[in-house]
């Protein structure tokens, strides 16, 4: 269950910093709202995910998703360069999700 909230977790942060950028600098409300709400959502899940994860390994998993998710969006939403040099970075935060992921005991 900790994962499923952490994975959700980090889902909505996606959201939220994909929304931080729609806000256009906090000037419109909607997108600013959304990623209030969503940000609120992603540090409560990413804290009840806390109570049973080691604390590196949900941080780590939770960043991860989001900055692999937010580049994600921007590539393929936003029309952002997709460097061979951006995907292997890319690539390589997936890689280290992975190994997170294994290293787990519980």
């Amino acid at each position: 269950m900790a994962w499923f909230l952490l994975l959700a977790a980090g889902l909505l942060e996606v959201v939220w910093a994909s929304a931080m950028k729609q806000s256009d600098g906090f000037t419109r409300i909607w997108p600013t709202g959304i990623m209030l709400a969503t940000m609120l959502a992603s540090v409560t899940l990413l804290a009840i995910a806390m109570k049973s994860l080691p604390l590196g390994t949900a941080y780590a998993v939770w960043t991860g998703i989001g900055a692999v998710g937010a580049f994600l969006v921007g590539v393929i939403v936003l029309h952002e360069a997709a460097s061979p040099m951006r995907i292997a970075a890319a690539l390589l935060i997936v890689a280290g999700l992975a190994l997170m992921k294994l290293s787990e005991t519980s």
